[in-house]
């Protein structure tokens, strides 16, 4: 009986390590697009996003040892939101950034 607490816990533990992730992710790519960006392609501004994204990330890591469930479903949904629909919008605004040696064609 013990063994399958013990799965349980793992099993919740790295899931919540990966919605730390994917939240730190949205955060730091939502951080990287310039402003301008997001009004362009249609979306909400860029301090909403952050706020949203930020809010996501401090509740996950203030609640990490208790787990508010809800919490942790709303932002997972947030920083979904952002990956899935918001980020390809704004970068095909020309909104990221590109690394040193990028050309328009990509690196030589």
């Amino acid at each position: 009986m013990d063994f399958f607490g013990d799965i349980q816990a793992l099993l919740i533990l790295g899931l919540a390590v990966g919605a730390v992730g994917l939240k730190g992710y949205a955060l730091i790519d939502a951080l990287r697009v310039r402003a301008e960006a997001f009004p362009a392609a249609g979306k909400l501004t860029k301090p909403i996003w952050l706020t949203f994204l930020v809010l996501a990330l401090v509740t996950e890591l203030a609640f990490f040892p208790m787990r508010v469930m809800i919490l942790t479903i709303i932002g997972v949904v947030a920083a979904a939101v952002y990956l899935v629909d918001v980020r390809p919008a704004v970068r095909a605004m020309g909104g990221g950034r590109r690394g040193p040696g990028d050309g328009p064609y990509g690196s030589w």
